[in-house]
């Protein structure tokens, strides 16, 4: 057994119990965070994209994926926001997602971000995914040219109907501007191949109201580490997590508390992981999760511009939570 040190919670000053944490993630033989058949539960990390002189290290990502497929987690979300989508070329896109697909092995289920705020651009990406043998597409509300609800309901459709693809619905406000409505879901409730919702607007009764009206097998997947016990508390299923790129066996653990009812454990653990994710969100995301990374020796902390290095206090405070958690 590997045995993790005492945390200061810097909310209560209380110091926080050591948490025991098996080197073989008994979670394993749980069917329901393995088998890609199943709803999607647990961690899921949004996967960083490592680069090196400029290019993308396939390398580097293939090796970390591996680490966290090892660690326990519930499945991969690649070429999102966190893995910089904005800055890759769609060459680069297209052999990250056929690259993950090829390393998870069918280990665990692959999501593949398919989304833009160009509906054709979108249905390429999402035929491209479903072609490589993605498990589902991420499919982002449409960002700055902020469509009304008409728009964005057409466009979800629209990217549905050209594939099988199971699709998840990325609704993130605070990024896109614009807001899906419960309307606008009964409406896309309709399509049987959209199944889930990644929920990165912070509003906590969400995932309890969808449940009266949605599907009884609907995905409700948090995009915020931070608020992930309330959201678990109202019906949610998992996190496409940042946080869980570091610390994939904690995050799993984490989920493998909640789902087995153990909720002190469940607790004592989101509280070991907080200043983590507090820290990994200090300066521009990917950023600080990078620069973790490479100081526990998974990759570069390269970023691409308009992404800068990180402040030396930054660096500093990532540090320091990487010692208090013994990760390096």
């Amino acid at each position: 057994m590997a045995e993790t040190s005492g945390l200061l919670n810097r909310r209560t000053t209380q110091v926080v119990p050591r948490v025991r944490i098996p080197l073989s993630p008994p979670y394993k033989k749980y069917e329901n965070y393995t088998n890609i058949k199943t709803m999607l539960k647990g961690s899921i990390p949004a996967i960083i994209t490592p680069f090196s002189k400029g290019e993308v290290d396939f390398d580097s990502f293939a090796k970390l994926l591996k680490w966290q497929i090892k660690e326990g987690i519930s499945g991969v979300t690649v070429c999102g926001t966190t893995g910089e989508s904005p800055t890759l070329t769609h060459d680069e896109h297209m052999r990250l997602v056929e690259f993950a697909v090829k390393v998870a092995g069918r280990k665990i289920p692959v999501i593949a971000g398919t989304g833009s705020n160009s509906t054709k651009e979108a249905i390429e990406f999402t035929k491209h995914a479903y072609k490589s043998g993605a498990n589902y597409g991420l499919v982002v509300t449409p960002y700055y040219n902020k469509p009304n609800q008409k728009g964005l309901v057409n466009h979800f459709k629209k990217i549905a109907k050209v594939t099988p693809l199971k699709q998840i619905i990325y609704n993130i406000p605070g990024r896109s501007i614009v807001d899906l409505t419960y309307d606008s879901f009964k409406e896309l409730n309709k399509i049987s191949n959209i199944v889930g919702i990644k929920d990165a607007s912070n509003d906590l009764s969400r995932p309890l109201v969808m449940r009266t009206f949605m599907k009884k097998n609907f995905n409700y997947i948090s995009g915020e580490d931070g608020t992930i016990a309330g959201y678990l508390a109202q019906g949610g299923h998992g996190c496409i997590s940042v946080t869980a790129n570091v610390a994939p066996r904690l995050t799993s653990k984490l989920h493998y508390y909640w789902q087995t009812k153990n909720y002190k454990q469940f607790d004592l653990i989101n509280l070991k992981l907080a200043p983590l994710s507090q820290v990994l969100f200090s300066e521009p995301s990917p950023t600080p999760s990078k620069y973790a990374l490479s100081l526990m020796g998974k990759c570069k902390a390269d970023v691409r511009e308009p992404l800068t290095d990180l402040s030396p206090e930054t660096k500093k405070q990532v540090r320091k939570v990487l010692k208090d958690l013994n990760f390096i």
